[in-house]
């Protein structure tokens, strides 16, 4: 089984749902790393040395590959990353190996034999 790595960039208020939403699309799980900070096409505003951007949370999802690009859609669509700008940013990598995720493989490989 192969595996990509889902790396989502998105508002903390649209966590939870952005999370839901992978796993209703198959992801089984995420990590979540709080507090993460970024700029984009817009330098952040300050006032007196605070930034004003709203915070941002780090997604990791490890997901099979057949199913990663469906995941990536709706988290974008939840994200409402194509919506506003600044609102978050998705993407994928591949993974070459993972260990860890035998209980993954095992719920897995039906979800990926209907897909196929």
């Amino acid at each position: 089984m192969h595996f990509k790595l889902i790396i989502a960039l998105v508002e903390d208020e649209k966590t939870d749902k952005v999370m839901q939403a992978a796993r209703e699309s198959g992801a089984t799980g995420a990590t979540v790393i709080n507090n993460a900070r970024g700029e984009g096409l817009a330098i952040s505003k300050t006032f007196f040395g605070l930034s004003l951007e709203t915070q941002r949370d780090m997604l990791l999802f490890l997901v099979e590959e057949h199913l990663s690009r469906h995941i990536l859609e709706k988290i974008s669509d939840v994200g409402e990353f194509d919506v506003r700008p600044g609102t978050g940013i998705a993407f994928q990598i591949d993974v070459e190996d993972a260990v860890g995720v035998a209980g993954q493989i095992e719920k897995l490989t039906d979800v990926v034999e209907e897909v196929l």
